[in-house]
């Protein structure tokens, strides 16, 4: 679980890493920093390849979830499904103009 503590020009985020990978642990940490980079360039190159890449980072660490992790004894592949579905929804509220926003 993650806890945000703000200030007047900070935005600290801590988890609990207990049960992360080193791995997790290092790509979310670059995913934080290319998020702030992304929404604070004006540069169109990293503009666009910022936000694909944090959509990638976003796909790996899926793939690396636990729930995905010795799940069945059927091999059922749960992070491309949710990977599949997550872009089927998110192509859905991007034709239909309905991305989401929490503060209006």
């Amino acid at each position: 679980m993650a806890n945000c503590l703000e200030g007047p020009n900070l935005l600290n985020f801590q988890f609990d890493t207990e049960q992360l990978s080193a791995n997790q642990i290092r790509l979310i940490k670059t995913l934080n920093s290319l998020l702030s980079q992304v929404l604070t360039t004006e540069h169109e190159s990293e503009f666009f390849d910022g936000s694909a890449e944090c959509m990638r980072m976003c796909a790996a660490l899926i793939k690396q979830a636990q729930f995905c992790t010795g799940r069945s004894p059927y091999d059922i592949p749960y992070a491309d499904q949710v990977l599949e579905y997550s872009i089927d929804v998110l192509q859905e509220q991007m034709e239909a103009s309905q991305i989401v926003t929490y503060d209006n």
